[in-house]
């Protein structure tokens, strides 16, 4: 009898541990405060480099997993004339736009986003 609840309490734990790799995997870790799926990328419509003259990079400091950086590039290509990828292994974005854009066009964006431009650059 108690090898039988022993064997019950395992399986459960088993079942727990399961489930909560399960959601890692699809949603990612904690790191940025939820368990939620990733939000809905935002998709630029003009994908044309020709129409984007300025070219920028942008060091961000605390993307530590997907979630991170799709918060990032969907806060930056909100905006209207910006089409912006992320490279989380490095932490930075590459960012194209048609207008001009300054330090604190994108701290701005980024700091709203949550997180932190550590270094900006213009190609």
């Amino acid at each position: 009898m108690g090898t039988t609840i022993v064997i019950f309490v395992l399986a459960i734990i088993v079942v727990c541990a399961i489930l909560s790799i399960r959601k890692r995997i699809k949603y990612g870790s904690a790191c940025c405060g939820t368990h939620d799926a990733a939000p809905k990328k935002i998709k630029v419509k003009d994908k044309n480099k020709a129409h984007y003259p300025y070219t920028y990079n942008l060091n961000v400091d605390g993307m530590h997993c997907s979630n991170c950086a799709r918060r990032v590039e969907n806060a930056l290509n909100s905006k209207e004339g910006v089409w912006a990828s992320v490279k989380l292994e490095n932490n930075t974005v590459l960012v194209r736009s048609k207008n001009p854009m300054g330090w604190e066009d994108f701290s701005t964006v980024i700091t709203n986003a949550g997180y932190t431009l550590i270094e900006f650059s213009a190609e």
